[in-house]
């Protein structure tokens, strides 16, 4: 299909053209009325626009009819919401006298080529036109019907001018200010934020929790003991749980439209132990130095700084098994330091470059700190560094 073509094959080619046509419907009820004022609907259309909700109804409408593809966009061209400045005002009401003036185009075209068309069709089939002007310069000749689609065709072409020409003077006139732009910027980088929130949550949660199970159910198979195979599957089942609850407060966030569940309601640091009890459980020789009032660190520092503890000891269970750990979590001088050390395997190969050890970085450079993750002299250390006065 010729490329100049392809618009009368879009839906929205004509979705515009019902928009062209409303007001004239409008003004045509007018007319009927009193045809002795025909500037009336042009005054009353400069104070209409001066309403604030006006702008939410035109608003509204361009978004069905103009842009329809751009319905739910927080990025859309053409704002639907009330007028809050007299600035936004003004340009209501010249967006209503421009919707005037394209629609009476359109409407004179839409009457005027469709008329041509018929009467050509009359000329062909032997019958005077309705036109007395088109009648006395055509009469009646079979030939006619040749002409018939040029005004069809005509007709379209101004549709088609004549949608674009309107659309583009609603994004003008009725597009986002720039505090308008501002705003929905912010709210989708908010939105953006929370979502990469709640990727290293899950991640750092339910990794977690997978790991302890599956190392736990590995080693019960193979100690061939009752005894452990019940401590082992005890384990299990408080992983599980703590996943369980880790998950359910995950998708309440994302089911709820206001603001996320309180900190209070994330694990913090006081639950290190947890933590320390659970990598102990999986074959892991955890050795930790925990100094300074860990109660005392701010939420949002404390959540994190669990979240951080736990990829860590993730990581070492995951890459390296049983192994000896040394966990250091010290509170001194306004800032948190953890650092969680094991030795490499000599067949165990850790880049450093999973979304669970960047996750670590991010974290640590969220909160105004820095987390360094990698070999050093024969041991994998994860060392984040965090200020105690910096709150998300």
């Amino acid at each position: 299909m010729f490329s100049f073509l392809r618009p009368l094959t879009v839906p929205v080619t004509y979705t515009r053209w019902l928009h062209l046509l409303l007001p004239g419907a409008v003004v045509s009820v007018w007319l009927f009325i009193s045809t002795d004022t025909p500037w009336v609907p042009v005054v009353l259309a400069a104070l209409v626009g001066l309403i604030p909700g006006m702008r939410l109804a035109e608003g509204v409408q361009a978004q069905l009819l103009l842009t329809p593809e751009e319905r739910g966009d927080p990025g859309a061209t053409v704002s639907a919401a009330p007028s809050t400045s007299w600035s936004e005002r003004w340009r209501t009401s010249l967006w209503l006298e421009v919707r005037l003036v394209c629609a009476g185009l359109a409407g004179m075209a839409t009457v005027w080529l469709s008329a041509t068309t018929v009467d050509l069709i009359r000329s062909a089939a032997g019958s005077q036109p309705s036109a007395e002007w088109f009648a006395a310069g055509l009469g009646t000749h079979w030939w006619a019907a040749l002409l018939a689609p040029v005004p069809l065709a005509m007709l379209l072409a101004v549709v088609v001018g004549c949608g674009e020409l309107i659309t583009a003077a609603a994004r003008w006139l009725l597009g986002p200010t720039p505090k308008q732009r501002m705003t929905a910027l912010e709210e989708r980088t908010e939105q953006l934020l929370e979502r990469n929130r709640i990727a290293r949550e899950l991640h750092d949660s339910i990794g977690h929790a997978l790991t302890v199970a599956v190392l736990q159910a590995g080693a019960a198979r193979a100690a061939h003991d009752p005894e452990f195979t019940e401590r082992a599957l005890a384990a299990i089942e408080e992983t599980g749980r703590n996943a369980l609850d880790d998950l359910e407060r995950v998708l309440r966030v994302l089911r709820e439209s206001g603001t996320p569940s309180s900190s209070g309601q994330r694990p913090s640091l006081s639950e290190a132990d947890r933590l320390l009890d659970s990598a102990r459980g999986s074959g892991a020789e955890v050795d930790a130095e925990l100094s300074g009032p860990l109660e005392q660190v701010p939420a949002s520092v404390s959540r994190e700084g669990y979240r951080i503890l736990q990829e860590a000891l993730t990581n070492v269970l995951r890459h390296s098994e049983s192994v000896a750990v040394r966990v250091r979590i010290t509170v001194a001088d306004g800032r948190l330091e953890l650092q969680v050390t094991n030795p490499l395997a000599g067949s165990t190969v850790t880049t450093g470059s999973g979304s669970g050890l960047r996750g670590i970085r991010e974290r640590a450079a969220l909160l105004g700190g820095s987390a360094r993750t990698g070999p050093y002299r024969g041991e994998w250390i994860v060392h984040a560094n965090l200020p105690l006065d910096h709150i998300l």
